[in-house]
């Protein structure tokens, strides 16, 4: 065992009161907790920027709530396999799903909307589904994160956040990603953050992300309805991924063979759509969102 370090008469002193400090924020949000005016989301978020809370162990957040106690809450842990002694910075982007879905906090007079994933391999127009729907307002469309350049008609904050590297990293550990993948190159995420704040407000979301973030989603949001978007032929897929003027000849050839790699996952998803028109796919989709949502 470690020797712990020797501290001076100062030092003891500042320490212990940080220590109270700490002790103090963590009742306060505790006590916030029990009378309602907190909920579990909103604590995670307050986690993100206050050591305070984040280092709160999460056994005496659940406690915190009204009818749960120490008995529910272990049984709630033991449920979820969260450890005892896990702190709420510790806890892992599974896990705060779980427990989200265990501690709701939809506003009793707003009916929740509807999370809808589009997926589909490269070129097969995804982004202009997703631009037609936001322009209709019939959906709140997700915008991803990304690690790529930004092409030449991009915009920063409509189009993509376009992170560096390190931005990115820090995202990812301090889960602010639904999902998260690699993909040809880059990395691609979703924030979690707005679209739980959208689908809480009554709102239908529209992510329109990768194979792999999907599957993400799926596990995390079981109620998410995945559409794979199948182009109309295979033919038109490369003709439309070789027009594009952004990609070297070695980067088509890689699209060109992920692409097949992406066709053999359609049989993952919900339901299968091919874009012939995308005025037709559009209207589908929203008609979906509002059966799923009666």
């Amino acid at each position: 065992m470690p020797t712990p370090p020797k501290l001076t008469t100062e030092q003891r002193v500042v320490a212990l009161a940080k220590s109270t400090a700490a002790r103090q924020v963590r009742a306060a949000v505790k006590a916030r907790v029990k009378s309602g005016d907190l909920t579990l989301s909103a604590v995670f978020d307050l986690a993100e920027s206050d050591e305070s809370i984040a280092k709160m162990r999460i056994i005496e957040l659940l406690e915190s709530f009204t009818g749960v106690g120490k008995i529910r809450g272990l049984a709630l842990l033991e449920k979820l396999n969260i450890s005892l002694t896990r702190r709420i910075q510790g806890v892992g982007s599974a896990q705060r799903e779980k427990l989200l879905r265990e501690f709701p906090d939809l506003a009793p007079s707003a009916q929740r909307g509807v999370l809808m994933v589009l997926s589909g391999p490269g070129g097969v127009g995804k982004s202009t589904v997703a631009k037609e729907l936001r322009t209709g307002n019939s959906f709140w469309v997700s915008i991803s994160a990304t690690t790529r350049k930004a092409r030449h008609n991009e915009i920063d904050g409509v189009d993509y956040f376009f992170y560096s590297d390190a931005e990115f990293d820090a995202a990812v550990k301090a889960h602010h990603f639904l999902e998260w993948a690699d993909f040809a190159g880059a990395r691609y995420g979703t924030p979690r953050k707005p679209v739980e704040d959208a689908l809480k407000s009554g709102k239908n979301v529209l992510l329109e992300i990768e194979i792999a973030g999907a599957r993400q989603v799926k596990s995390a949001a079981p109620e998410a309805l995945l559409v794979f978007l199948q182009p109309p032929s295979w033919e038109e897929l490369v003709a439309r991924l070789e027009g594009r003027g952004t990609d070297t000849a070695e980067r088509r050839a890689e699209r060109l063979q992920l692409a097949q790699e992406e066709l053999a996952q359609a049989s993952n998803f919900d339901l299968l759509l091919v874009n012939e028109r995308v005025e037709e796919v559009a209207a589908h989709l929203i008609g979906l969102s509002l059966n799923r949502k009666s």
